[in-house]
């Protein structure tokens, strides 16, 4: 249940209210607020982009209180007097999270008198969205695995009843752009950006922007945004709003906007919220989805949406096919992508361009280049003949392997046997390739070769080529480069003189690309801030932190702007340099700025902050980031987990994880080995164990490094009959076959040889080279502490288990049994090896 966040909640005059319950969360902490009969109104307010928590309000008219099966939420929204209907209470409460609800500065007690409120409006900031944490809490993340149940879509083409209005697509992306300098759209845009400085009048501006601006321009807004986490938290802020209902045009560009990104929770919630309001779902609107399971790495996911839309009832068309198809080959199952070709077709769907392209772009990533060109010839008998498309992709894979003569041959082939003849796009391609990939001399020469054939490169090729010299180092050629372009009357443009100051800083020549900037100044060339971005990573890398900030504190000045990538570089600069508390502030200004710092730059400045015993302000930066909004996820709770361990401080680390339970941020094997460990080696077993049967219980498999801080802390602390239990819990879940030769290992390590060689049955059950290493070791051991006796023993039972104990070792033992008067035992021992047809130690030596 979505509700207004500048609403008031007032019930009728008739009805006497017993309870209102209210539950929501700020960032890590859980709220429950419980109000009086009396109560007159609960008030909203805050942070515009706050999703609302569930009101559950219990209804009486008599004085006892019981609950009604039905409750109903009276709303009256500002001062029109308007009542609605009520909204039941479902499926909502059923959810995982809970949702910030902010609430007014007072309220009021049974009798009538102002009180605190247990949040105040004024704290309100970006909410924590699932959606945004790219999808690390999904059942089977990152799991490849898919069935040929997934083509069962392909069963229902032709045969649904259910017709799916389509929207008309002709030219949205034009008149999105058209709106993008509309006045409203700019202004909408420059309130967003003030969203770190946020009050409440900020929010009625945004407000009022929004009941005027058309669909379109809300479109405009949404993808003007630079992060698509903030166009979601603007989307879902709108739909909010009361007497405003986004258009469905709304929802499908959000949702193309989001298959670009990793977001596939926000994705699939849109297309859900799709149903609820009876919006026109379309093949392509599942498909986006797809596509953001897909870039998550969540591939099985992906392609049960497919499943997702046979139950809707929409049949599939040619481009959810291809999106399959693409997905398929993204995740690396090309095979899987040529059985699902071959359904379709049994179906009566037929391939198209796009779609044997992205069968051509598979066998390309798996490095299956004849397979490609197999298929590009198959293509004409099929009735689909190859595009460029087809071929530059097969010319970009053998740019990457500086295979030049092989890309002439293609070219070739492409004009002779498909009739499409190489043009200025076609070389612009391969310059363009052959550069990014750092073959410069090689995109020269086809640069060459195109002016020759007459097609003129532009300074855009020109640039590219420049680029790939300067980050080979090799200055001098781009300089030459660069005089020939002015020379032909293409004079360098902001991207040539980027290239040229990148490569200066490369080469640590910090002062030559300072007066490079100057230079472009004089002669009329505006740098951007990919320009100054770059001056400052080589200021940063050459230890100039300091210099680095100096110059983005005045952007203003010069009229450029830094953006996220401006902000890491300092920040990372400064963590380079040692200096983490300037990192911090940085990373503080750059989340001001409107940005997010994304869970790896946050989990390097605190594990720099661990390294140096500072875990508390480790957790004090992430409890920032996450309050600003910033995917904060389970590696980086676990490095401030691993920082408060090395420090021995295992209650602060315990309590975050305690946090996490509360944030609903799944800890992971990783989490839970690093308190394991921790607890151990601190002594307090109890607890480990505790925390052991809570991962198991939790369905959190053991590892391999699970195992082997169990076994070590377990056997350091001398608790052998605890750590077999919990071994045989961990085994029945995930096994390991060497965790026993583990603990005996250890235990000799540690001297505690009889409790190793209780253990010796369990490892000589399977009798492989592991168990005979474990068992040597254990003689060692024996002959260590002058028992060789016990040695004569191991090696006894490894006979008859047919383990043939070393010859070497087994001398060492002889002479030992010899030297204490044992001397039946050494003959015997011999024997064994007599027996087995090996030569005997004093013959070895004659």
């Amino acid at each position: 249940m979505l509700l207004n966040s500048n609403m008031c909640a007032t019930l009728p005059s008739h009805r006497k209210l017993c309870n209102i319950l209210w539950f929501g969360s700020c960032y890590n902490h859980l709220y429950a607020a419980k109000f009086g009969a009396s109560l007159s109104g609960i008030h909203f307010c805050g942070n515009p982009f706050t999703y609302n928590g569930v009101i559950i309000a219990l209804f009486s008219t008599s004085d006892s209180p019981r609950f009604n099966p039905n409750p109903k939420l009276y709303l009256q929204v500002g001062n029109s007097g308007y009542t609605g209907d009520g909204y039941v209470v479902k499926e909502e409460l059923g959810i995982k999270e809970c949702k910030v609800l902010s609430l007014s500065d007072t309220c009021f007690t049974d009798d009538g008198k102002n009180c605190s409120y247990i949040h105040n409006a004024s704290s309100c900031r970006f909410d924590h969205v699932h959606e945004f944490e790219d999808s690390e809490n999904e059942d089977g993340g990152g799991d490849l695995v898919c069935t040929d149940d997934d083509f069962k879509v392909l069963d229902s083409f032709g045969k649904s009843k259910k017709q799916v209005n389509r929207a008309e697509n002709v030219g949205i992306s034009g008149r999105i752009e058209e709106e993008m300098g509309h006045h409203l759209v700019k202004e909408t845009c420059r309130l967003i950006e003030r969203l770190s400085a946020w009050n409440p009048q900020l929010e009625i501006e945004l407000r009022r922007l929004l009941r005027r601006m058309k669909p379109h321009q809300v479109c405009a807004v949404l993808t003007s945004q630079s992060d698509e986490r903030i166009a979601l938290k603007f989307f879902y802020w709108a739909d909010q709003q009361w007497r405003y209902r986004h258009d469905p045009i709304i929802y499908y560009v959000m949702l193309q906007l989001l298959s670009r990104t990793k977001l596939c929770q926000g994705a699939k919630r849109i297309l859900k919220l799709m149903a609820r309001r009876s919006i026109p779902r379309r093949p392509e609107d599942f498909g986006c989805v797809m596509v953001a399971f897909s870039r998550a790495g969540h591939l099985r996911k992906a392609m049960q949406i497919l499943n997702v839309m046979q139950r809707a009832g929409i049949e599939p068309d040619l481009s959810i096919c291809n999106t399959a198809i693409f997905v398929l080959v993204k995740g690396d199952k090309t095979e899987k992508a040529l059985r699902f070709l071959e359904r379709m077709q049994l179906v009566g769907i037929t391939p198209n361009v796009v779609t044997y392209n992205c069968l051509i772009k598979g066998y390309c990533d798996v490095h299956r280049v004849e397979d490609a060109l197999e298929l590009i010839a198959e293509m004409p008998y099929k009735g689909c003949y190859p595009d460029k498309v087809s071929y530059y992709t097969l010319i970009a894979f053998f740019c990457t392997k500086k295979q030049t003569d092989e890309v002439r041959e293609l070219v070739e082939k492409m004009a002779k046997d498909s009739n499409l003849l190489p043009d200025q796009v076609t070389y612009n391609t391969i310059i363009h390739m052959l550069s990014k990939h750092g073959h410069a001399d090689e995109a020269l020469g086809f640069l060459r070769e195109a002016e020759e054939r007459g097609f003129p490169v532009d300074k855009v090729g020109y640039s590219a080529v420049v680029n790939s010299f300067c980050k080979e180092g090799s200055l001098d050629k781009a300089k030459e480069l660069v005089n020939e372009m002015i020379a032909k009357g293409c004079p360098p443009d902001v991207v040539t003189y980027t290239a040229i100051l990148n490569g200066f800083c490369l080469a640590g020549r910090i002062d030559q690309a300072k007066k490079l900037l100057q230079h472009m100044y004089k002669y009329g060339c505006k740098p951007n801030t990919v320009t100054y971005t770059a001056l400052l990573n080589g200021l940063c890398q050459s230890g100039r932190s300091a210099e680095a900030q100096e110059i983005m504190n005045t952007c203003e000045e010069w009229w450029w702007r830094p953006n996220a990538i401006t902000f890491s570089v300092v920040m990372h600069g400064y963590r380079r340099e040692g200096k983490l508390s300037e990192a911090c502030e940085v990373g503080r200004e750059m989340i001001g700025k409107g940005f997010f710092l994304s869970p790896v730059e946050i989990n390097l400045i605190m594990k720099s902050l661990c390294q140096e015993g500072r875990a508390d302000e480790a957790k004090r930066f992430m409890v920032e980031c996450l309050k600003k909004g910033c995917a904060v996820n389970v590696v980086n709770f676990t490095t401030v987990i691993h920082g408060f361990c090395l420090k021995n401080e295992l209650d602060a680390a315990l309590s975050v994880l305690d946090d996490m339970y509360l944030i609903n941020k799944h800890p992971d094997v990783v989490t839970y080995t690093t308190l394991i460990d921790g607890l151990g080696k601190q002594g307090r077993i109890e607890e480990a164990i505790g925390l052991s049967n809570k991962m198991l219980h939790r369905g959190v498999l053991p590892t391999a490094v699970t195992y082997r801080t169990v076994i070590h802390r377990f056997c350091q602390q001398h608790r052998v009959d605890d750590l077999l239990v919990l071994l045989e819990k961990m085994l029945s879940r995930e096994g390991c076959k060497t965790a026993y030769n583990q603990v005996i290992e250890k235990l000799c390590g540690l001297g505690y040889t009889d409790e190793a060689y209780k253990l010796l049955g369990k490892v000589l059950r399977t009798a492989s080279r592991v168990d005979s290493n474990t068992c040597h070791i254990l003689i060692e051991s024996y002959l260590k502490e002058g028992n060789p006796l016990s040695s004569y023993k191991v090696a006894c039972r490894m006979f008859n288990r047919n383990l043939i104990p070393d010859l070497k070792v087994c001398d060492k033992v002889r002479d030992r049994l010899m030297q204490s008067g044992r001397v039946e035992e050494a003959d015997k021992l011999m024997l064994r090896f007599v027996e087995r047809g090996h030569k005997l130690p004093q013959l070895q030596r004659t």
